[in-house]
């Protein structure tokens, strides 16, 4: 069988070209652009830039070593398009859009993990308290090279987030590499029906609570009413401290972040405000009702709160784990006085990505705006600084993670500002300085909301005390009566 012309399969490919020129003309004239008429004067179409993608799309199509089915196609170059706008715009396929509809919702099937992308690996995030990842030791900044025997390099976020999702009690083998760590670390989890509780409480001690958030869910709001209630009844009414924790918290719905403000701060208080290019993206969401309240008929879960949790004092846990919803609260909280922040420098995912429904049941997940804290400070790239500054001795290169300004295409600020800052060196210990011990990460038995072996969580106790705060673990001492309040020693090793 003789191979077809040159000529021939030139003619076959222009065809195609003009086929496809046809459809993608049609589409946008279709469309009208209309996204960007109400902003602003459409600019004229890029005919040459499509004849080029037409023309790549021909090619492949007539000379590619196998048939490549035009769905898979047009599908890779959505993705192309939107992965690289910036690290947080997608497409979402028919089965990522169901599973991000189940996880706000706050029960589906996995690991327990949220993930992120970064130079073409999986970057966690946040392990999920309580979940397969978190049991297995996963921290926020691991770098997941590959799954089972799969390398990672050259997946998609959502072939990947594919890959570690499944039925539960079945396994996965993940391989990381963790800054600090030489060697690979490869660890095996069992899949589990993954059911997130997204606030927790405890009463620490009489007239101290203890509130973490794990996540901003459709129901955050309520959970948290909830736990305020439940706190303030342990104690009898007879509060003098609470701590919020949002250590780890990867963020969530807007709606929750402002529920959550509204829970401490003064009616009608500015919780944060976002700018864009579409007059729907420029929105001031304050602390009242029709910001955080989900529907019309839905009653005002806030209403009933004690009248001190407005005033108690009042300390927030941050650390580079907390992204996106998580700064929303420390920066609005931050920012009115209401509390102090305790921990490390938090991730600084300071925009906003709108979820946008197609017609055949897939989505874009596409950043439409910045947030920005009430006093106008930008989250994006930056994150929120903490008032006092706490290491964690069981993360010692937590300071060193990766954070938002590092990943490729990040956003500027929207202010024009620096957002490639050096992390915060570790001050060199002298020469005959003792060594600090290290600590190993606290795991939450079934049921523990709080330890007190959380170096970071016993500093926020002591600040609600009126008590010195350590921003770091001391040196060794030499007998265990030596220990410091709030030194977890036994720990150390």
């Amino acid at each position: 069988m003789s191979r077809p012309s040159g000529s021939f399969m030139r003619n076959k490919a222009s065809q195609i070209g003009l086929i496809c020129v046809g459809v993608v003309l049609g589409v946008l004239v279709s469309l009208n652009f209309s996204a960007v008429a109400q902003r602003e004067a459409p600019s004229p179409l890029p005919i040459e830039d499509l004849r080029v993608f037409t023309e790549v799309f021909g090619r492949i199509k007539s000379d590619y070593v196998e048939a490549v089915d035009d769905r898979k196609l047009f599908t890779e170059a959505i993705n192309g398009m939107l992965s690289g706008l910036d690290p947080h715009s997608a497409y979402l396929d028919q089965e990522a859009f169901k599973e991000l509809q189940v996880g706000t919702q706050g029960e589906f099937g996995g690991l327990g993990i949220e993930v992120g992308m970064e130079d073409g690996l999986v970057r966690v995030v946040s392990p999920i308290d309580d979940t397969p990842a978190s049991r297995a030791g996963l921290r926020p900044g691991d770098l997941i090279i590959r799954l089972d025997e799969t390398p990672v390099k050259g997946m998609t976020l959502n072939d990947a987030v594919r890959r570690m999702r499944g039925k539960p009690n079945t396994s996965i083998t993940l391989t990381l590499m963790r800054r600090g760590e030489e060697k690979p670390i490869v660890v095996t989890l069992t899949r589990a029906v993954i059911k997130i509780q997204s606030v927790r409480s405890a009463l620490m001690e009489p007239g101290f609570g203890y509130i973490r958030l794990t996540q901003f869910q459709e129901h955050t709001g309520e959970n948290l009413a909830r736990a305020i209630e439940r706190v303030w009844k342990e104690n009898n009414g007879n509060m003098r401290g609470l701590i919020l924790d949002l250590r780890n918290d990867p963020g969530g719905l807007l709606n929750g972040a402002v529920a959550v403000s509204a829970a401490f701060l003064p009616q009608n208080a500015l919780v944060t405000y976002t700018d864009g290019r579409a007059p729907d993206s420029r929105m001031k969401l304050n602390a009242s009702p029709e910001f955080y309240l989900r529907g019309a008929g839905q009653s005002d879960f806030l209403r009933g709160l004690p009248k001190d949790v407005k005033s108690v004092p009042m300390v927030v846990l941050i650390n580079g784990g907390s992204a996106s919803a998580s700064e929303i609260v420390a920066g609005a909280l931050q920012d009115h006085k209401r509390a102090t922040i305790i921990g490390t420098q938090s991730f600084g995912k300071g925009s906003v990505q709108t979820i946008l429904p197609l017609t055949n049941n897939t989505a874009i997940k596409l950043t439409t705006a910045r947030y920005f804290t009430p006093n106008g400070r930008s989250i994006q790239a930056k994150g929120i600084t903490p008032d006092i500054v706490v290491e964690d001795p069981s993360n010692p290169s937590d300071n060193q993670r990766v954070r938002e300004a590092d990943l490729n295409r990040h956003l500027s600020d929207g202010k024009g500002g620096q957002t490639k800052a050096a992390p915060r060196p570790r001050p060199e210990a002298k020469k005959d300085e003792p060594a600090r011990p290290r600590v190993e990460p606290i795991k939450l038995e079934p049921g523990q909301v709080f330890s007190r072996e959380d170096f970071q969580l016993m500093q926020a106790l002591n600040h609600l005390k009126g008590q010195p705060v350590l921003r770091e673990l001391p040196p060794v001492a030499t007998s265990a009566s030596a220990a410091p309040a709030g030194a977890p020693a036994a720990a150390a090793r």
